[in-house]
């Protein structure tokens, strides 16, 4: 496999989903005409057009309301958050509405939105912070996935675009120009959820972390 910059292995995975489904969009502040702030959507507007590929206002809460809309009419939306600093903008949408969605309607009603966003780079004043303890306990009925490379994360947009359950991906902010193989089975390969990567074995401490790179 080629060795590429790794935000191509998310691009190739959204440009293979848009093309096997056509109700697969995604939507976000500048996720259209420039491809998004790392380019995991560049040329996909052009490519799909901007219904289906769109840029949205400053406007988190309006982002997940979208999203949510139109996956309760059986669309498969992509709602990008630009970082993880401003998901508490829709925190609230996310809780009320998307997290007890299933929940509430006896399993009646589905709103299988997938929430993308970046965080953990952990340097700087801006986009640094990280608010996933608080997250993971206000959004219980979404899952919450912090893949460790472009790769997996790859993967788990697979393994979620075939169910039924919403979800937030938080990216490493410092991934996306880190060096990659190209999976060859980029648009088919699943990570699965809830269970945990063993990279290495071994027989004193076993420590359990989140974030990458």
């Amino acid at each position: 496999s080629p060795t590429v910059d790794a935000r191509e292995v998310v691009q190739a995975c959204f440009d293979n989903a848009l093309e096997r489904d056509p109700r697969v969009i995604a939507l976000g502040e500048d996720v259209g005409k420039i491809g998004d702030v790392n380019q995991a959507f560049a040329g996909l507007q052009q490519k799909y057009g901007c219904l289906r590929v769109t840029d949205t206002g400053i406007r988190e809460c309006t982002i997940l309301g979208q999203g949510i809309g139109t996956a309760m009419r059986g669309l498969r939306p992509i709602v990008e958050i630009q970082y993880l600093d401003y998901l508490p903008y829709a925190l609230q949408i996310i809780m009320d509405d998307l997290a007890t969605l299933q929940y509430r309607t006896r399993g009646g009603q589905k709103a299988p939105v997938i929430i993308r966003t970046r965080g953990h780079r952990l340097e700087g004043i801006w986009h640094s912070g990280s608010y996933l303890a608080g997250i993971i306990h206000n959004i219980r009925g979404v899952y919450v996935l912090v893949p460790r490379n472009m790769t997996q994360a790859a993967g788990f947009y697979n393994t979620l675009l075939q169910g039924d359950d919403p979800a937030l991906l938080i990216e490493c902010l410092n991934g996306y120009r880190l060096k990659e193989p190209m999976p060859t089975n980029i648009a088919s390969f699943t990570v699965p959820l809830g269970r945990p990567e063993i990279l290495r074995t071994g027989t004193d401490v076993t420590v359990v972390t989140y974030g990458a790179m």
